[in-house]
């Protein structure tokens, strides 16, 4: 498989309204693919028909959209309209989310995760290619949508997939799987589940400072918010990291987040924040692609010794 790299956009320190000039040089410096995401910031689409024009040269990918925040049919609009921005460039990854994001902010019910983006992936499938579906799923019925006008090309779909059943998913149904917070050996372990066949991406949080306590201050809390959530502990439970996370999930379920955020290990940090100057970085990112990752979709972290700008700079594949 041709060898991607991937930039994360809006930018951490930026609005998207302030982004361009950045987008736009991404292609020259060697990146393929701009991939935005969709938590309490920008939504998932309007980055990437931006960078249609911005940079059109990239691959766009969403990693990723919830399933359950918009009805099926409407997500089948959006994904129809970049496609048709950018024919065969745009890749529309989906995911379940998680009951923060879905419930607690968006007041839909979370529930059957698993079986809502499986039923939501085959009927985006039959949807994009233009088809009429009438059809009842386990966790929803559709009766008689086709798109006015269905994409040409139409997208490629991945999954966010963090364990082998919703891995398996990616692999026999869909066009791959992004994944998210992992170390460079835990690449082998998601590929092995994953088959060899099937795209493999995920975004890796970069940090270029060879200030270690500074980082390691810093990544407590991002950590202890994403790694706290049931889908995350339960990854890196499969990922053999359930005792050494302990500490944090006992402090954060009784409410103590002082405690729990001092409760994350500083080899997990490590593990899972890439962080050093940025020749050090660029070979830790490389670590991750020798053992087995397709995609890797760098997300810079403000606050270390560079500005973002060199950042996206210093690590681009043609640094």
């Amino acid at each position: 498989m041709t060898q991607n790299w991937g930039m994360t956009i809006p930018f951490y320190d930026r609005s998207l309204a302030r982004s361009q000039e950045l987008i736009a040089e991404l292609p020259a410096l060697g990146y393929t693919d701009v991939w935005s995401a969709e938590v309490n910031g920008t939504d998932g689409f309007v980055p990437l028909a931006l960078a249609a024009q911005w940079a059109p040269e990239t691959r766009l990918g969403s990693a990723i959209v919830p399933v359950s925040t918009r009805g099926p049919g409407l997500l089948a609009m959006s994904a129809a309209t970049l496609a048709d921005l950018a024919p065969g460039r745009f890749v529309l990854g989906i995911g379940s989310s998680s009951p923060a994001i879905v419930e607690r902010w968006n007041a839909v019910p979370f529930a059957k995760p698993y079986a809502r983006t499986r039923d939501t992936l085959r009927f985006l499938k039959k949807a994009l290619a233009g088809e009429k579906v009438s059809e009842a799923y386990e966790t929803f019925e559709i009766k008689g949508f086709k798109l006015e006008r269905a994409p040409k090309t139409p997208p490629k779909i991945v999954l966010a997939a963090l364990r082998p059943r919703m891995l398996r998913l990616a692999a026999e149904e869909a066009d791959g799987a992004i994944t998210n917070w992992l170390s460079p050996g835990d690449v082998r372990k998601v590929r092995a589940e994953l088959g060899q066949d099937t795209e493999l991406i995920a975004r890796l949080f970069v940090c270029v400072s060879e200030d270690t306590a500074k980082v390691r201050e810093m990544a407590r809390w991002m950590l202890a918010s994403y790694l706290t959530v049931p889908a995350y502990a339960a990854f890196h439970d499969w990922l053999g990291r359930g005792e050494a996370l302990r500490g944090l999930h006992e402090a954060w379920a009784a409410g103590d987040r002082q405690t729990a955020l001092k409760a994350v290990p500083d080899e997990v940090i490590d593990d899972l924040i890439v962080h050093g100057d940025a020749a050090t970085c660029r070979a830790r990112i490389q670590q991750y692609v020798d053992n087995g990752l397709d995609t890797p979709v760098l997300a810079p972290i403000p606050g270390g010794e560079v500005s973002i700008d060199q950042a996206v700079r210093d690590l681009a594949p043609k640094a």
